[in-house]
């Protein structure tokens, strides 16, 4: 009996030693090939950010010779003044109403192409939807000043039908609005598209043999399934729009004083890194937050 009890002892040594064994080796191989990525994260993520933050604590650059010392005043002047304020508000107003823009321009588009365009028509429209990727940002910022001025191209061909009629738009707050829907609308489109193409036409055949109506049809079934692409479209549109300076600069003139054009402004301009590094900091700040907004949604949704 004793000995059967010691051997079986051994027997679950051994087998315990060898499942240490496997975990263990199941960890080497997991470091191994995460470990290279989460440190490339380190050196080309957490790196800059630290840098960054670091400069936003300080009263001047240490380049060139400089000394600075730390401060909180860069911080207490944008949460204080007016002027940091009221862009802040304006960069989010000016994001929200290029993502509705996006959105309503981009859920209707998505959904011909996912369940009433077929073949190879939708390969062709999804091409043009995609060729914006394949352009310079700066040049396609540029080529609406040819189109929302009336010496352009467009301007003239209104001032060929309507003599009287102005399109010259250029160097306003909507001629903004217009280039960031440009640069930003296949986002929307491709994460919605992705979302309408994973639905399973049987439910909307099954809710349409139930007596529903192609509203309620929409609103019930199609829209809720396909809330996860949206959410995550309306994210990917917002989050970059709230920081954008390139389209405002080029396209707005004196509409341009964005919280992203202040940030650039600050590094390039006014050479003053640490007020830039400290209002980049809050526009991330900004961003995270908006982040926290959505995330619920979009987990609840998923995990329905």
């Amino acid at each position: 009996m004793s000995s059967n009890s010691s051997t079986s002892g051994v027997l679950d040594a051994v087998e315990e030693n060898r499942r240490s064994s496997a975990r263990s080796r199941r960890t080497g191989a997991l470091a191994a090939m995460t470990g290279p990525t989460y440190l490339w994260l380190l050196i080309t993520v957490f790196l800059p950010m630290l840098t960054m933050l670091y400069f936003s604590l300080l009263t001047v650059a240490p380049i060139a010779g400089q000394s600075g010392s730390f401060t909180l005043q860069h911080y207490w002047d944008i949460f204080t003044k007016p002027f940091y304020l009221i862009n802040a508000r304006r960069s989010l107003t000016l994001a929200l109403e290029v993502t509705l823009c996006c959105l309503a321009i981009g859920y209707p588009a998505a959904f011909l192409l996912a369940k009433h365009v077929k073949g190879r028509w939708r390969e062709a429209i999804l091409l043009l939807v995609m060729l914006p990727f394949w352009s310079n940002a700066l040049v396609r910022a540029f080529s609406w000043t040819m189109v929302l001025s009336d010496s352009g191209l467009f301007g003239h061909l209104v001032h060929m039908i309507a003599p009287g009629l102005s399109v010259d738009i250029l160097y306003t707050y909507p001629a903004i609005v217009i280039g960031l829907v440009h640069a930003y609308l296949p986002y929307l489109v491709l994460t919605c598209y992705v979302a309408l193409q994973g639905i399973d036409d049987a439910l909307i055949e099954a809710a349409r043999s139930l007596g529903a109506s192609r509203t309620q049809t929409l609103l019930r079934v199609i829209l809720p399934l396909s809330l996860p692409g949206v959410v995550a479209g309306c994210v990917l549109t917002f989050v970059p729009v709230t920081g954008s300076f390139m389209e405002a600069r080029v396209l707005g003139g004196q509409q341009a004083i964005m919280f992203g054009t202040l940030i650039e402004s600050q590094f390039t301009a006014a050479f003053n890194w640490p007020l830039g590094a400290a209002l980049g900091f809050v526009l991330l700040a900004m961003i995270l937050v908006v982040m926290a907004l959505f995330f619920p949604l979009l987990r609840r949704h998923l995990a329905g």
